[in-house]
């Protein structure tokens, strides 16, 4: 991993920062890369159990970094975003839908602001704790564009099709507050990282088995039709009755102690 993203991995929870907080985190080649490369990596922990996904300084994330990437180029030439990596996204969208496709649920603590491309990484986690007084925007309009990095796909999720529209036609700029009324956000908090780890180290003390099968449930069955989700939800929880971690999550009920979970094949 470079220098723009930072993690510390303790008790199982990664605490994953974006690290450039001069720029309020703003989106240029390096993190990009720095982006896909963590999250790859994290996906092939097998002892990971959740992720918090943070901004350093003022901000989640201010979103493209124009200058960055057009800063030296000739009127009509564009930045190599959209270079086809591993399918289904491209190069842009690898950084979001990568925390996406973790195993385990990832948490955003968003504050300051999360504009456009930083709106969209969020976007692409599980779970979002916003300060009540953070920025939200689906910028793009503002230059002249749409949302790119996935945000079709996950925006259609949390909020009404006529509020994606009307957040993507005007750019407008939305509170925290107002962000969990639409549906953005899953709570507010004061301190939204703190939050974060508190719900991430929860996670961290279930069954990492189950965990990892709830997030693969709802994450791929969402738009499958009855009978496939049906069948889904079926083989994921044969596969978990009977196995070590789930005789261990109810031993440890009755004992009334803290379970000892292993690490998921």
């Amino acid at each position: 991993m470079g220098e723009r993203v930072k993690i510390k991995i303790e008790g199982g929870v990664a605490d994953v920062r974006l690290n450039r907080p001069d720029k309020l985190n703003g989106l240029d080649p390096a993190m990009f890369e720095d982006l896909v490369t963590t999250g790859r990596e994290l996906a092939a922990d097998r002892s990971l159990r959740s992720v918090v996904l943070s901004g350093e300084g003022r901000a989640f994330c201010a979103g493209l970094d124009f200058k960055a990437f057009f800063g030296e180029r000739k009127p009509g030439e564009t930045p190599n975003l959209m270079t086809r990596g591993s399918a289904p996204a491209n190069f842009a969208q690898s950084a979001a839908w990568v925390w996406s496709q973790l195993p385990v649920p990832v948490i955003a603590a968003v504050h300051g602001v999360a504009f456009g491309g930083g709106l969209q990484i969020a976007l692409a986690a599980d779970v979002r704790v916003v300060a009540p007084d953070a920025q939200l925007s689906v910028m793009e309009i503002k230059w002249g564009l749409i949302p790119d990095m996935t945000g079709s796909q996950t925006l259609r999720h949390l909020v009404r099709l006529d509020v994606a529209k009307e957040l993507t036609f005007t750019g407008r700029i939305v509170s925290g507050e107002e962000a969990a009324r639409l549906g953005l956000a899953t709570r507010v908090a004061a301190d939204p990282h703190a939050t974060a780890l508190e719900i991430a180290r929860e996670i961290a003390g279930k069954s990492p088995d189950a965990i990892r099968a709830g997030k693969e449930l709802f994450q791929e069955s969402w738009l499958e039709p009855v009978a496939d989700a049906f069948a889904r939800e079926e083989r994921l929880q044969r596969g978990l009755m009977g196995k070590a971690n789930q005789l261990e999550a109810v031993q440890a009920n009755f004992e009334k102690r803290a379970p000892r979970f292993h690490d998921p094949e």
